[in-house]
Protein backbone atom coordinates (compact mmCIF):
# COMPACT_ATOMS: atom_id res chain seq x y z
CA UNK A 1 0.00 0.00 0.00
CA UNK A 2 1.31 3.38 -0.93
CA UNK A 3 0.59 6.01 2.05
CA UNK A 4 0.97 9.63 1.75
CA UNK A 5 1.70 11.47 5.36
CA UNK A 6 0.91 15.08 5.76
CA UNK A 7 2.35 17.00 8.69
CA UNK A 8 5.23 14.66 9.11
CA UNK A 9 7.03 17.00 11.63
CA UNK A 10 4.35 17.88 13.87
CA UNK A 11 3.83 16.43 17.02
CA UNK A 12 1.69 13.56 16.14
CA UNK A 13 2.97 13.11 12.28
CA UNK A 14 6.38 11.99 14.35
CA UNK A 15 5.12 9.69 15.80
CA UNK A 16 3.33 7.95 12.97
CA UNK A 17 6.21 8.52 10.89
CA UNK A 18 8.11 5.59 11.98
CA UNK A 19 5.01 3.30 12.84
CA UNK A 20 3.16 3.70 9.52
CA UNK A 21 6.51 2.60 7.11
CA UNK A 22 5.71 -0.76 8.32
CA UNK A 23 1.99 -0.81 6.50
CA UNK A 24 3.67 0.07 3.02
CA UNK A 25 5.47 2.18 1.03
CA UNK A 26 5.37 5.29 3.03
CA UNK A 27 6.32 9.21 1.58
CA UNK A 28 6.18 11.82 4.45
CA UNK A 29 5.74 14.97 3.80
CA UNK A 30 6.82 18.17 6.00
CA UNK A 31 5.35 21.96 5.77
CA UNK A 32 8.29 22.67 3.90
CA UNK A 33 7.56 20.08 1.61
CA UNK A 34 3.92 20.49 1.10
CA UNK A 35 2.66 23.85 1.84
CA UNK A 36 -1.13 22.99 2.84
CA UNK A 37 -2.56 26.35 2.40
CA UNK A 38 -1.61 26.20 -1.74
CA UNK A 39 -4.92 24.03 -2.54
CA UNK A 40 -3.12 23.49 -6.10
CA UNK A 41 -0.28 22.03 -5.06
CA UNK A 42 -1.93 19.91 -2.68
CA UNK A 43 -4.20 18.52 -5.82
CA UNK A 44 -1.36 18.21 -7.92
CA UNK A 45 0.65 16.23 -5.28
CA UNK A 46 -2.40 13.77 -4.39
CA UNK A 47 -2.57 13.60 -8.57
CA UNK A 48 0.94 13.05 -9.30
CA UNK A 49 1.49 10.30 -5.72
CA UNK A 50 -1.73 8.14 -6.13
CA UNK A 51 -1.66 7.15 -2.79
CA UNK A 52 -3.96 4.72 -1.42
CA UNK A 53 -4.05 5.91 2.19
CA UNK A 54 -3.65 9.48 3.10
CA UNK A 55 -3.19 10.68 6.18
CA UNK A 56 -3.14 14.02 7.09
CA UNK A 57 -1.78 14.68 10.77
CA UNK A 58 -1.14 18.61 9.74
CA UNK A 59 -3.64 21.26 11.48
CA UNK A 60 -4.09 24.66 13.12
CA UNK A 61 -3.58 23.75 16.44
CA UNK A 62 -3.31 27.46 18.22
CA UNK A 63 -6.80 27.68 20.07
CA UNK A 64 -6.22 31.37 21.23
CA UNK A 65 -4.38 32.46 18.23
CA UNK A 66 -7.30 30.84 15.94
CA UNK A 67 -9.41 33.74 17.80
CA UNK A 68 -7.49 36.19 15.90
CA UNK A 69 -6.40 34.22 12.77
CA UNK A 70 -9.76 32.12 11.96
CA UNK A 71 -9.22 32.41 8.17
CA UNK A 72 -5.63 30.45 8.88
CA UNK A 73 -7.46 27.94 11.05
CA UNK A 74 -10.17 27.63 8.50
CA UNK A 75 -7.27 27.06 5.64
CA UNK A 76 -5.99 24.10 7.22
CA UNK A 77 -8.42 22.25 9.54
CA UNK A 78 -11.30 22.96 6.90
CA UNK A 79 -9.81 23.86 3.00
CA UNK A 80 -7.16 21.49 3.18
CA UNK A 81 -8.47 18.43 4.07
CA UNK A 82 -11.69 19.34 1.77
CA UNK A 83 -9.03 19.10 -1.28
CA UNK A 84 -7.88 15.70 0.47
CA UNK A 85 -11.18 14.09 0.37
CA UNK A 86 -12.27 14.96 -2.74
CA UNK A 87 -9.12 13.64 -4.33
CA UNK A 88 -8.91 10.78 -2.29
CA UNK A 89 -11.97 9.88 -3.41
CA UNK A 90 -10.98 10.43 -6.58
CA UNK A 91 -8.71 8.00 -6.32
CA UNK A 92 -10.61 5.22 -4.50
CA UNK A 93 -7.89 5.83 -1.72
CA UNK A 94 -8.74 6.20 2.36
CA UNK A 95 -7.98 9.38 3.99
CA UNK A 96 -7.26 9.28 7.56
CA UNK A 97 -7.72 12.51 9.23
CA UNK A 98 -7.92 13.53 13.00
CA UNK A 99 -10.42 16.23 14.79
CA UNK A 100 -10.73 16.82 18.22
CA UNK A 101 -12.83 16.87 21.05
CA UNK A 102 -13.44 20.83 20.65
CA UNK A 103 -16.18 20.20 18.10
CA UNK A 104 -18.41 19.97 21.63
CA UNK A 105 -19.42 22.30 24.06
CA UNK A 106 -19.06 20.29 27.23
CA UNK A 107 -22.33 20.65 28.77
CA UNK A 108 -23.45 17.33 28.46
CA UNK A 109 -22.14 15.69 31.99
CA UNK A 110 -20.97 11.98 30.60
CA UNK A 111 -18.60 11.07 27.71
CA UNK A 112 -19.63 12.28 24.20
CA UNK A 113 -20.28 9.51 21.36
CA UNK A 114 -19.85 9.94 18.14
CA UNK A 115 -23.83 10.66 17.54
CA UNK A 116 -24.16 13.65 20.38
CA UNK A 117 -24.57 16.57 18.72
CA UNK A 118 -21.55 19.17 17.89
CA UNK A 119 -21.64 22.89 19.51
CA UNK A 120 -18.35 24.17 19.15
CA UNK A 121 -17.37 27.63 21.39
CA UNK A 122 -14.47 28.82 19.49
CA UNK A 123 -13.00 29.17 15.63
CA UNK A 124 -10.66 26.48 16.10
CA UNK A 125 -13.65 23.98 17.10
CA UNK A 126 -15.69 25.51 14.18
CA UNK A 127 -12.52 25.01 11.85
CA UNK A 128 -11.91 21.48 12.71
CA UNK A 129 -16.19 20.48 12.68
CA UNK A 130 -16.02 22.20 8.99
CA UNK A 131 -13.21 19.73 7.89
CA UNK A 132 -15.38 17.03 9.46
CA UNK A 133 -18.02 17.89 7.41
CA UNK A 134 -16.15 18.55 4.11
CA UNK A 135 -14.72 14.87 4.12
CA UNK A 136 -17.76 13.38 4.80
CA UNK A 137 -19.32 15.08 2.03
CA UNK A 138 -16.83 14.04 -0.43
CA UNK A 139 -17.98 10.74 -0.32
CA UNK A 140 -14.79 8.52 -0.51
CA UNK A 141 -13.69 6.15 2.43
CA UNK A 142 -12.20 7.70 5.23
CA UNK A 143 -11.66 7.74 9.15
CA UNK A 144 -11.46 11.04 11.05
CA UNK A 145 -10.30 10.49 14.46
CA UNK A 146 -11.24 13.02 16.84
CA UNK A 147 -8.80 13.06 19.87
CA UNK A 148 -8.25 15.28 22.32
CA UNK A 149 -5.33 17.07 24.67
CA UNK A 150 -2.45 15.81 22.63
CA UNK A 151 1.08 15.96 24.34
CA UNK A 152 4.16 14.00 23.72
CA UNK A 153 8.19 14.77 23.99
CA UNK A 154 8.16 16.30 20.91
CA UNK A 155 6.95 20.18 19.60
CA UNK A 156 5.04 22.22 22.04
CA UNK A 157 2.13 21.13 24.25
CA UNK A 158 0.95 20.84 27.64
CA UNK A 159 3.55 17.81 28.94
CA UNK A 160 6.73 19.90 27.77
CA UNK A 161 5.39 23.44 29.02
CA UNK A 162 4.43 21.94 32.53
CA UNK A 163 7.63 20.22 33.21
CA UNK A 164 9.17 23.20 32.52
CA UNK A 165 7.41 25.45 34.46
CA UNK A 166 7.39 22.90 37.78
CA UNK A 167 11.22 23.12 37.19
CA UNK A 168 11.60 26.79 37.12
CA UNK A 169 8.89 28.31 39.95
CA UNK A 170 7.98 27.90 43.13
CA UNK A 171 4.22 27.44 42.57
CA UNK A 172 1.96 26.59 39.37
CA UNK A 173 -1.64 27.54 39.12
CA UNK A 174 -3.26 24.76 37.28
CA UNK A 175 -7.13 24.67 35.85
CA UNK A 176 -8.96 21.64 37.98
CA UNK A 177 -12.59 22.15 36.35
CA UNK A 178 -12.00 21.44 32.65
CA UNK A 179 -12.18 17.77 31.88
CA UNK A 180 -11.10 15.61 28.89
CA UNK A 181 -9.36 12.76 28.02
CA UNK A 182 -5.56 13.70 28.09
CA UNK A 183 -3.86 11.45 25.20
CA UNK A 184 -0.28 10.29 24.50
CA UNK A 185 0.30 11.11 20.39
CA UNK A 186 2.31 7.79 20.92
CA UNK A 187 -0.95 5.63 22.23
CA UNK A 188 -2.79 7.82 19.19
CA UNK A 189 -0.31 6.86 16.68
CA UNK A 190 -0.43 2.80 17.43
CA UNK A 191 -3.89 2.61 17.60
CA UNK A 192 -4.06 4.71 14.13
CA UNK A 193 -1.15 2.07 12.42
CA UNK A 194 -3.35 -0.89 13.63
CA UNK A 195 -6.01 0.65 12.10
CA UNK A 196 -3.81 1.38 8.69
CA UNK A 197 -2.93 -1.91 8.62
CA UNK A 198 -6.06 -3.52 8.71
CA UNK A 199 -6.93 -1.47 5.70
CA UNK A 200 -3.38 -2.58 3.93
CA UNK A 201 -5.01 -5.87 4.50
CA UNK A 202 -8.12 -5.35 3.23
CA UNK A 203 -10.14 -6.56 6.27
CA UNK A 204 -11.34 -2.71 7.18
CA UNK A 205 -14.05 -1.70 9.25
CA UNK A 206 -16.79 0.62 8.89
CA UNK A 207 -15.41 4.09 7.44
CA UNK A 208 -16.69 7.10 9.19
CA UNK A 209 -16.08 9.22 12.32
CA UNK A 210 -14.75 7.50 15.53
CA UNK A 211 -13.95 9.07 19.00
CA UNK A 212 -9.88 7.50 19.59
CA UNK A 213 -8.72 9.21 22.64
CA UNK A 214 -6.76 7.12 25.96
CA UNK A 215 -9.51 6.56 28.41
CA UNK A 216 -10.01 7.89 31.73
CA UNK A 217 -11.28 11.55 32.56
CA UNK A 218 -8.71 13.68 34.06
CA UNK A 219 -8.30 17.55 34.62
CA UNK A 220 -5.58 19.70 33.89
CA UNK A 221 -4.41 19.82 37.28
CA UNK A 222 -4.61 15.67 37.27
CA UNK A 223 -2.19 15.49 34.41
CA UNK A 224 -0.51 18.18 35.78
CA UNK A 225 0.20 16.13 39.16
CA UNK A 226 0.82 13.07 37.05
CA UNK A 227 3.90 14.93 35.35
CA UNK A 228 5.20 16.15 38.87
CA UNK A 229 4.82 13.08 40.55
CA UNK A 230 6.91 11.69 37.46
CA UNK A 231 9.60 14.47 38.08
CA UNK A 232 9.95 13.81 41.96
CA UNK A 233 10.28 10.08 41.01
CA UNK A 234 13.22 11.30 39.53
CA UNK A 235 14.63 13.62 42.49
CA UNK A 236 13.86 16.60 41.20
CA UNK A 237 12.29 19.48 43.01
CA UNK A 238 9.19 20.53 41.88
CA UNK A 239 6.86 23.61 42.15
CA UNK A 240 3.93 23.20 44.56
CA UNK A 241 0.81 22.64 42.60
CA UNK A 242 -2.52 24.78 43.02
CA UNK A 243 -5.83 24.05 41.71
CA UNK A 244 -7.88 26.84 40.25
CA UNK A 245 -11.13 27.62 38.68
CA UNK A 246 -11.35 28.26 34.81
CA UNK A 247 -13.12 31.27 35.16
CA UNK A 248 -10.46 32.40 37.41
CA UNK A 249 -7.69 31.65 34.78
CA UNK A 250 -7.80 34.59 32.38
CA UNK A 251 -7.91 33.46 28.48
CA UNK A 252 -8.92 34.92 25.01
CA UNK A 253 -11.25 31.88 24.10
CA UNK A 254 -14.12 29.52 25.25
CA UNK A 255 -13.49 26.31 25.95
CA UNK A 256 -15.95 23.08 26.53
CA UNK A 257 -16.30 22.44 30.56
CA UNK A 258 -16.48 18.53 29.92
CA UNK A 259 -15.21 17.46 27.07
CA UNK A 260 -14.37 13.62 27.63
CA UNK A 261 -14.78 11.20 25.07
CA UNK A 262 -16.54 8.21 24.64
CA UNK A 263 -13.99 5.44 22.33
CA UNK A 264 -16.25 2.57 22.30
CA UNK A 265 -17.41 2.29 18.78
CA UNK A 266 -13.25 2.22 17.65
CA UNK A 267 -13.19 -0.56 19.86
CA UNK A 268 -16.24 -2.49 18.53
CA UNK A 269 -16.31 -1.67 14.68
CA UNK A 270 -12.15 -2.36 14.47
CA UNK A 271 -11.03 -3.71 17.43
CA UNK A 272 -8.67 -0.91 18.72
CA UNK A 273 -8.81 -0.04 22.23
CA UNK A 274 -6.73 2.86 23.57
CA UNK A 275 -4.75 2.57 27.14
CA UNK A 276 -5.69 4.55 29.98
CA UNK A 277 -4.24 7.81 30.10
CA UNK A 278 -1.74 7.48 33.02
CA UNK A 279 -0.36 4.43 31.51
CA UNK A 280 0.57 5.95 28.30
CA UNK A 281 1.80 9.17 30.39
CA UNK A 282 3.96 6.72 31.63
CA UNK A 283 4.90 4.95 28.75
CA UNK A 284 5.78 8.43 26.76
CA UNK A 285 7.54 9.50 29.78
CA UNK A 286 9.98 6.42 30.14
CA UNK A 287 10.39 6.72 26.25
CA UNK A 288 12.84 8.76 23.92
CA UNK A 289 12.37 12.53 24.25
Amino acid sequence: MKILLLGAHGQLGHSLAPLLASCGDLQALTRAELDLHDRAALRQCLRRERPQLVVNAAAYTAVEQAEREPAAAFALNAEAPAVMAEEAAALGAWLLHYSTDYVFDGRLGRPYRETDACAPLNVYGHSKLSGEQAIAAAGGPHLILRSSWLYSRHGHNFLLTMQRLLRERAEVRVVADQLGNPTSCAALAAASTALVARIAAGNPGPAGLYHASCSGGASWYDLAQAIAADLRGHGETCARLLPVAAADYPSAVARPTDSRLDCSALARDWGVAMPDWRSALAACLAGPA
